[in-house]
C-alpha cells in the first residue's frame, strides 16, 4: 500500500468542485466538459483545470468525438471506491429525510456504474436470498445456487459463454444509503442490463435515478417476491423488509410484524 499515492488520490477526490463530477459520472455515462462544469457550478475553464487534475490522477478518461470531448470515470474501481467512500460515517437525518424529490429518487434505486442499487437494489439481493437463488458467503461476498445459475439462463443471460460458472463468486457493494449489501461485479451487471432492456427500470434523465415501470414491479414480485405499496418495498417471504424513503432499511421478521395499517 503506497501511502503517497492514497494521499494524492484522497485529495483529488477531497476538492468540491472535483467531488462533484466524480458523483455525476459514477453512473457510469459520459458527459462533457461542459456538461459537467453546469452540474459543479463553475466556469469551463474552471472545469477544464479539475477534468486535467482528474485525468492526470487517473481517475477519469477522456474520448474525442469531433471537436467534443466526453469524460467518463477510468473504471468501475473508481465507482466503487467513491461508494466505498461515501459509505464511511453514519448516514445523517438530513439526507433521510430530505425534502429533495431528486435525493428521494436517488436513494430508491440508482446506478451504481454498472449495476442496480438503492434501496431497489438491496431489496433485489435480499430477494434472492429468500428464493435461493444466492447464498451468503461472508459479508460482501455471494455464490450462486443450482436455482440462480437456471435463472440467469432463462433471463437470457449465458453465464457460460461469458467465462461464469455455476459456482460463481458475486461481490456485494456496501451500499452508502442503505449500509446493506447490494449485488456488483460482473453478474450485477448483468442483471441491470437485462433489466433496462426487459424495461422493468429505465434512467431518469441527467440522473443515475432509475425508475421501476409498471412491468418492472410485477417481474420483481414474480422473480424476487418483491412487492410495492404506498411508496414502501415488501418482500413476502421468510422476512417482510419495509424500504421507505425517510428511513433506512430494516428487516423485521414474520413474528415481530405490527399491523399492517403501519404500511405508510
Amino acid at each position: 500500500m503506497n501511502q503517497f499515492q492514497i494521499s494524492v488520490v484522497a485529495h483529488l477526490i477531497a476538492e468540491p468542485v472535483r467531488s462533484v463530477m466524480l458523483i455525476m459520472l459514477s453512473g457510469g455515462e459520459t458527459f462533457s466538459a461542459g456538461a459537467l462544469a453546469e452540474a459543479a457550478g463553475v466556469t469551463a475553464q474552471t472545469a477544464s483545470f479539475h477534468l486535467a487534475k482528474l485525468r492526470e490522477g487517473g481517475l477519469v478518461s477522456v474520448e474525442s468525438a469531433g471537436r467534443y470531448r466526453y469524460f467518463r470515470l477510468a473504471g468501475p474501481h473508481i465507482a466503487h471506491l467513491l461508494e466505498s467512500l461515501a459509505s464511511v460515517g453514519p448516514v445523517t437525518s438530513t439526507w433521510l429525510t430530505t425534502p429533495s424529490p431528486a435525493a428521494k429518487d436517488l436513494r430508491f434505486a440508482r446506478c451504481c456504474y454498472d449495476h442496480l442499487a438503492g434501496q431497489t437494489g438491496v431489496a433485489i439481493t435480499q430477494g434472492m436470498l429468500n428464493r435461493h437463488l444466492i447464498m451468503k458467503c461472508d459479508n460482501s461476498q455471494y455464490s450462486l445456487t443450482e436455482a440462480g445459475f437456471r435463472w440467469f439462463e432463462e433471463q437470457g443471460i449465458e453465464l457460460a459463454e461469458r467465462g461464469l460458472g455455476k459456482t460463481e463468486t458475486i461481490r456485494g457493494c456496501l451500499d452508502w444509503t442503505e449500509r446493506q449489501y447490494h449485488l456488483a461485479g460482473p453478474l450485477g451487471a448483468q442483471m441491470l442490463h437485462v433489466f433496462i432492456e426487459k424495461k422493468w427500470v429505465v434512467r431518469q434523465a441527467d440522473s443515475r435515478a432509475l425508475k421501476v415501470t409498471a412491468t418492472g414491479w410485477e417481474a420483481f414480485e414474480k422473480h424476487f417476491g418483491m412487492g410495492y405499496q404506498k411508496g414502501n418495498i415488501t418482500l413476502e417471504q421468510d422476512d417482510v423488509v419495509f424500504l421507505e424513503r425517510n428511513r433506512p432499511a430494516t428487516i423485521i421478521p414474520l413474528n415481530n410484524l405490527p399491523i399492517k395499517s403501519s404500511k405508510r
